[in-house]
């Protein structure tokens, strides 16, 4: 009855919802550009604006996700989109990659990090989505290691918030004699596991996703993971939210072969080595103060093709294409050694 009610309102919706999704493929097709280079600026400019204006009464998250869908599906209608994360189904990446696109899009779980930006890099998808940091405990190694030697660029990134949960076969905490887990979520919930499992063995293995697997064959066995996970394998879940912070975020990367353009909200990410000569790093970073760019985070990993040697990392506002930009990349070529701009992008809310 209620529905019936309130069929003229229900109609009013379809019909907008179809003419915010023909106004998407017109976007698109418009442009003639590849998907990397608008989908992410038009995703934040939609999200920028439900901020400012949405004013319930579901959540706004909620309605992010309906245009995510919407967006998706246009971008689908011009041109069939292809998604590869690190596997296997019911990972954070996973997660992350449902969360930014949607979940009708297209996703094919990786075994590795590796292999994401391979397939990528050879056309067999349009975007990989990678963890790159966690707000606990730091940089995803693998993931900097990656973009090193990679021609993709940083299309997008975006924050997902980490819950992790204890999951097993069994009914309770006491029957847990054994924990699988991966060494990123390990981390994040050393505290809790002292207090609640001090005398489980901890197993380490390659993912969030293969620590449920095997708890769920396995009995007395449990694994740390999402909830996600949990209805996958068919796991109970022992305990929600066993991270030591609340505040425990990991961004992702979203990789593809093309630049995006400037939307005036942007941040670029650089690497590049340096002459090992005193203030060598300190001149290189002045340059972002006398121009007035806010750095946002530097990062150093070792050269794995020259002993003691490292390669620095850096994020900071503005768009390459930025003037102010474009001086501080050619000052920073004249000091470094080697200068590689890792890709420019919209910032994540």
């Amino acid at each position: 009855a209620g529905r019936m009610k309130n069929g003229g309102l229900d109609m009013n919706l379809l019909d907008a919802l179809s003419r915010r999704a023909e106004a998407f493929i017109d976007s698109f097709r418009r442009e003639q550009v590849p998907p990397g280079g608008i989908f992410a600026a038009i995703k934040r400019d939609i999200h920028d604006y439900i901020d400012a204006n949405y004013r319930g009464p579901i959540p706004g998250e909620v309605v992010k996700q309906v245009y995510n869908e919407i967006l998706t599906a246009a971008l689908s209608v011009v041109r069939p989109l292809k998604v590869v994360y690190m596997g296997p189904e019911g990972t954070y990446s996973n997660q992350a990659t449902m969360e930014f696109f949607g979940a009708t899009v297209e996703s094919v779980p990786m075994r590795t990090i590796s292999d994401v930006f391979h397939d990528v890099e050879a056309g067999k998808a349009d975007f990989g989505v990678v963890p790159v940091e966690n707000s606990n405990e730091g940089a995803v190694t693998y993931t900097l290691d990656e973009l090193i030697e990679t021609d993709l660029q940083i299309v997008a990134e975006k924050y997902t918030r980490i819950s992790c949960s204890v999951l097993s076969k069994d009914g309770s905490l006491e029957s847990v004699g054994k924990l699988y887990t991966h060494p990123q979520p390990l981390g994040q919930c050393k505290g809790w596991l002292r207090k609640n499992l001090p005398n489980a063995e901890i197993c380490i293995v390659e993912s969030t996703s293969r620590a449920a697997e095997i708890a769920s064959g396995e009995k007395g066995a449990a694994a740390i993971g999402s909830s996600v996970a949990a209805g996958i394998y068919g796991l109970n879940v022992l305990a929600d939210h066993v991270e030591d912070s609340r505040q425990n975020y990991t961004r992702f990367f979203i990789i593809g072969r093309d630049r995006t353009k400037p939307t005036g909200k942007d941040k670029t990410s650089i690497v590049f080595s340096i002459k090992d000569r005193p203030g060598a790093l300190f001149d290189v970073l002045s340059h972002f103060k006398n121009t007035g760019i806010n750095m946002t985070k530097i990062e150093s990993r070792p050269d794995k093709k020259k002993m003691w040697e490292y390669n620095f990392f850096i994020d900071f506002m503005g768009h390459r294409e930025d003037t102010k930009v474009g001086e501080v990349l050619a000052k920073i070529k004249s000091d470094a050694i080697f200068l590689k701009v890792l890709g420019s992008y919209p910032v994540a809310n």
